[in-house]
């Protein structure tokens, strides 16, 4: 965090490979949680559909638009935050009703 701008947005500190606006209200502003040293992290495993492996979905958690394309940024259910990933919409048609969710909520 680079400052307080209102008592509901702050400027964070950004480096320039990052190209977003730095200016951001404070309810999308959550306390990092490191893993505890020696833990061991138990990975869900993927379910099987159609003859491939597929990882569920927990939460949609953002949406961008890249080569005239929607992404939505996914968290993974029993995965932690470094693993969310970018997935092309297309990428995610066994998770409709959680996409569906986001989209109302958040349009």
């Amino acid at each position: 965090m680079k400052r307080v701008i209102l008592i509901n947005a702050i400027e964070l500190e950004l480096p320039d490979t990052i190209r977003i606006h730095p200016v951001v209200n404070m309810s999308r502003i959550r306390r990092y949680k490191e893993q505890v040293l020696g833990q061991k992290k138990q990975l869900a495993l993927p379910v099987i559909i159609e003859e491939e492996e597929e990882y569920k979905v927990k939460k949609i958690m953002n949406k961008r638009k890249r080569y005239s394309k929607w992404e939505y940024l996914v968290k993974w259910k029993g995965y932690i935050t470094e693993e969310d990933s970018w997935k092309r919409e297309t990428n995610l048609k066994n998770a409709k009703e959680t996409v569906e969710e986001y989209e109302k909520k958040y349009g």
